[in-house]
């Protein structure tokens, strides 16, 4: 492998990785040497100041890491707030209604409802701090479980999720009125199960 080709190398999978990398598990994945590794990694350091490039390379605890320049950062935190404010799609308000109404939920039980794959708008939800993983229920797989944050409230001016209005009614072949999220027995369609911390270890 040509220099030019670890240079970009080098630059295409610290850009992916996003955080600190250690040169040697770079070494590993182009197959050659640590001090070559770190070499390149000097060039590729230098090139970027040289030419005041809007990224830099750093080292943080003998990893290397690209980051944006500090002279750059009212452009970066511009456009991300730009993105983070920007509006709902119908998709997304779906999905979060779901999660704020049955307090936590799992990404499978929202796709059930919604009856399509929900990793895009429950993504964008993460992204803009309106939910956030709650941890995992105790089940096979042991799945992650999706609950809203206090900026959810503060957005929508709520106190509680116990402020949340009602919901509407459906009409059933049987003239019960049931709730949107609930089986005609009245029983939740996600099953009970404990939710565990993700940090809580299992027996």
């Amino acid at each position: 492998m040509s220099n030019n080709n670890i240079l970009a190398s080098l630059e295409a999978m610290l850009f992916a990785a996003g955080d600190p990398v250690e040169p040697s598990k770079l070494a590993e994945v182009l197959d050659v040497d640590v001090e070559n590794v770190i070499k390149m990694l000097g060039h590729l350091e230098a090139m970027y100041d040289e030419n005041n490039r809007g990224l830099r390379l750093i080292r943080v605890d003998g990893k290397y890491q690209l980051c944006t320049r500090e002279e750059y950062a009212d452009e970066v935190r511009k456009l991300l707030e730009i993105k983070k404010n920007t509006p709902l799609s119908q998709a997304a308000f779906e999905v979060l209604a779901i999660v704020a109404y049955n307090k936590t939920v799992t990404r499978s039980f929202i796709e059930q409802i919604r009856g399509v794959d929900c990793s895009g708008p429950v993504a964008n939800l993460i992204q803009k701090g309106l939910i956030e993983e709650k941890g995992r229920l105790d089940l096979p797989g042991r799945p992650l479980v999706y609950g809203t944050t206090d900026r959810f409230l503060r957005c929508f001016s709520l106190n509680s999720l116990h402020d949340l209005p009602d919901l509407p009614e459906e009409e059933k072949q049987d003239d019960e009125q049931t709730s949107l999220f609930e089986k005609e027995n009245d029983e939740p369609i996600m099953p009970e199960a404990e939710i565990l911390d993700d940090n809580e270890e299992e027996e």
